[in-house]
């Protein structure tokens, strides 16, 4: 192998990272892209020898397996002192960290982190975007901060030509721990058999530039990669560790349909029952009949399993930089079986930044009467918002999709509607959301039309404020939805939900 790049073991690897290093690392739920050998060994030097220590990890996806792998391999008190992640909820051992000030702790979006990698590579002073103003990114609502540890400032607004923005400030990068499928002689390497490419080039581009280096883990070698198949070039990569057990995802081995290099995988409809179902029904009433459309995780991921929309007119997609196919759900969420198009998320997030999504379809833990989404923060430990700024805030139409309320509930789906036993003990519909991921004043600025979608009830964001349209059939206004509210909606002409969506 030419040039600067080298083959080294995983543990080499871990040897040559010093104290208070900055890292970055790559990888999504589920095992995608993820370099968890090079994690491991890092996790093991530490445990014998107690370094590299104090280290700052940003990470733009979220990434392990709720246990032992992934960012869960650097939870350890003394190996991080920072953590600027895009998801936590994958890596419950550094939430606990973060939770107890063990950490210093910040939540930024998962599209402005990989364009902030990008930013920083290229030498330019940040990313400067509106995206994330208003949310609890927004330095009058928090700065990004999750706990009391976390005293930087990541971000700051400015002002261009009258209008009102966020500057993300750079962050260079000593190490970019990244992974692709194979190396060639030349140190080319290639993700052709991986479910995405996430932001694999802007997360080295950063470490390069920033005079640091990149560390590489493949599955195998090659002789010689086709140029239009290099993911990343040698000029880029520092060190290559070659790890013949890597598997393509937790589920183990290599899908081909995952890379899009075979047809979809025709699965057992994943459509959802009771009263999921009812709001995925009723949500995907509002699919636009052609154009761009994005899923997210859970009740929305489901919409498409009961839209009329011709297919054909529709083109889905994920943050991960995936178009179409049949996506995946839970834990392999972002991976799509037979898709039509693999993109580098950078890309994917440049063209959701832009406006170019038609619509999107998004979970919602909590809403209040200015029209703000929370998901980002649940509970003590932080969860973070993914992909969620950056697709809520740019889509020309959003909808929200989620219960009315929570823990004990008991409600029968009959004829044309429902009928409620018990109430649940947790309301979701709030006076003020404990933190804003999705800010209903910036969403009216932007001219989105908004909808939120309950098993009981369809909300809309007008410019006066959230308006009640419609009820299910069998319900008291008052008592099963005014009275179960944190804050009074605006009430005019109120309709009874279609009957069809409780068929």
């Amino acid at each position: 192998m030419s040039g600067r790049c080298k083959f080294l073991s995983t543990r080499e690897m871990a040897d040559l990272i010093p104290d208070g290093a900055t890292l970055a690392v790559t990888g999504s739920g589920g095992g995608l892209m993820e370099p968890d050998e090079i994690l491991k060994a890092i996790e093991a030097r530490f445990k014998a020898t107690g370094h590299p220590r104090d280290l700052t990890v940003f990470h733009t996806f979220g990434l392990g397996d709720g246990q032992d792998k992934g960012m869960n391999r650097l939870a350890h008190e003394g190996l991080v002192k920072c953590v600027i992640g895009g998801h936590w909820s994958w890596s419950p051992r550094m939430q606990e960290l973060a939770e107890t000030n063990q950490i210093s702790a910040y939540a930024l979006p998962t599209g402005v982190m990989g364009l902030l990698l990008r930013e920083t590579g290229a030498g330019r002073p940040g990313l400067i975007t509106k995206t994330g103003l208003g949310t609890f990114v927004d330095p009058e609502h928090g700065g990004g901060r999750l706990n009391e540890a976390a005293i930087a400032t990541l971000v700051e607004r400015l002002e261009i030509d009258g209008e009102t923005y966020l500057r993300y400030k750079p962050i260079p990068i000593d190490f970019a721990i990244v992974r692709g499928t194979s190396v060639d002689r030349l140190g080319n390497i290639t993700a052709r058999e991986e479910p995405a490419d996430l932001d694999v080039f802007s997360m080295c581009l950063a470490a390069h530039n920033s005079g640091g280096s990149v560390f590489v883990q493949t599955r195998d070698q090659l002789d010689v990669i086709p140029a239009r198949s290099v993911t990343l070039p040698r000029a880029l990569v520092s060190a290559v560790a070659i790890v013949p057990i890597q598997e393509q995802t937790y589920l183990g081995g290599y899908r081909t349909d995952f890379a899009g290099a075979a047809p979809a995988q025709i699965k057992p409809s994943q459509a959802p029952t009771g009263i999921r179902a009812v709001i995925a029904r009723r949500a995907a009433l509002e699919m636009p009949e052609q154009g761009v459309v994005n899923l997210g995780f859970g009740i929305s991921a489901s919409v498409t399993c009961f839209t009329d929309v011709d297919p054909a007119t529709l083109t889905v997609c994920a943050e991960q930089g995936i178009y179409d196919g049949v996506m995946e759900t839970g834990p392999l969420f972002g991976i799509s079986s037979g898709p039509t198009a693999i993109i580098p998320a950078t890309s994917q997030f440049d063209f959701y930044s832009g406006g170019g999504l038609d619509a999107t379809f998004l979970g919602m833990a909590e809403m209040d009467g200015a029209g703000n989404v929370n998901v980002s923060h649940l509970g003590a430990r932080p969860v973070g918002p993914g992909g969620f700024i950056d697709i809520s805030q740019n889509a020309r139409k959003v909808v929200f999709c989620g219960t009315f309320d929570a823990k004990g509930s008991d409600i029968e789906v009959v004829s044309g509607g429902l009928q409620i036993h018990k109430h649940g003990a947790v309301k979701k519909l709030v006076e003020n959301v404990r933190a804003i991921t999705f800010s209903g004043v910036q969403a009216l600025a932007a001219g989105a039309e908004v909808f939120y979608v309950t098993e009981r009830a369809v909300f809309r964001l007008t410019a006066d404020g959230v308006e009640l349209c419609e009820v299910a059939k069998g319900l008291d206004i008052e008592r099963d939805v005014l009275s179960r509210m944190g804050f009074a909606p605006i009430v005019r002409e109120v309709r009874q939900m279609p009957t069809s969506v409780f068929e």
